[in-house]
């Protein structure tokens, strides 16, 4: 009876055993009941009916990430790349990431490469090693439903290398070198063609400038030459009405004035080193003298008018 016992008690404690399930925090049980799911099980502490309900599958509901290996693909344009990647995905539904797909990061796996050369076999090269972003989104809208059946989301798509066969990428080396000479000479030819412009700019204005400076200096002595003009014509207009009242002495202005001026050209003449010839002075002093007779005759007028 000892022994029954004891194998009761033991039995027993075996059971309850069976019974308490602790779940950890971020992570969801299946319960199958004869094979059947029933339930599924969050964190923390739950009991279950020993030999009749069983764990059926512990599922990681935390984020994971799978690194996708290299793989050939074949674009638009008939160019081989290496091309590899990383999925982020996260389980939302414990019994569809059970029960609807066997062996779910193969599955998950499979598809992405599949889709990878399927999005990046479309397009050609040159989009393809420029528009990574949008094949990371092409990819991310794809893979995401197609796994939604599966109780999965997929947050990201990432493409980490793209790799071209080495002659390819020499080949587009020379290109892009040959592409930046290029942008180069233009870039000179344009600076030239600036610098020839402005100094072109420079010389019109120093053109107009000078013109305008010319009409000006023309302006100024045209009104100087106008000026002299009529200071020359109000003085023939005096010695004129002298003359005309009957003063000999402006007769004498003129002759004078004629004289003066002839031998202040000869004086200044290049071919004149030495001038020598009779001068009679006192002659030239008594014009003066007559010119300035005509002056006070004329101020006394204009007094007593």
């Amino acid at each position: 009876m000892g022994g029954f016992i004891l194998v009761f008690v033991a039995l027993a404690i075996v059971l309850v055993f069976m019974g308490v399930k602790a779940i950890s925090q971020g992570y969801e049980y299946t319960i199958e009941r004869f094979g059947k799911y029933t339930q599924t099980l969050g964190p923390g502490l739950h009991f279950i009916i020993p030999i009749v309900d069983k764990v059926g599958n512990k599922i990681n509901m935390m984020e994971s990430v799978l690194d996708v290996p290299s793989q050939e693909v074949i674009t638009k344009d008939n160019a081989l790349v290496q091309v590899d990647g990383v999925i982020f995905y996260q389980v939302l539904n414990a019994a569809k990431a059970a029960y609807e797909v066997r062996h779910l990061e193969r599955a998950v796996l499979n598809l992405t490469m599949t889709n990878i050369r399927t999005v990046m076999g479309s397009m050609d090269l040159d989009a393809l090693l420029s528009e990574r972003d949008h094949i990371n989104a092409k990819l991310l809208n794809v893979v995401d439903d197609a796994t939604a059946p599966w109780g999965l989301k997929v947050t990201r798509i990432e493409i980490k290398d793209i790799t071209p066969p080495r002659d390819l990428v020499e080949s587009m080396a020379r290109q892009m070198k040959a592409e930046r000479d290029k942008r180069a000479t233009i870039l000179e030819a344009e600076g030239g063609r600036q610098s020839e412009i402005l100094h072109a700019e420079g010389e019109k204005q120093a053109t107009i400038l000078e013109a305008e400076g010319r009409r000006e200096a023309a302006y100024r002595d045209a009104e100087a030459r106008e000026r002299e003009a009529q200071a020359e014509a109000e003085a023939t207009t005096l010695v004129s009405n002298a003359i005309s009242n009957g003063n000999i002495q402006a007769i004498n202005y003129f002759v004078a004035q004629k004289y003066v001026e002839v031998l202040g050209k000869i004086a200044t003449s290049p071919n004149q080193k030495v001038l020598l010839m009779p001068l009679e002075a006192a002659n030239v002093i008594g014009a003066i003298g007559g010119v300035a007779e005509i002056a006070k005759e004329a101020f006394g007028k204009n007094d007593q008018k």
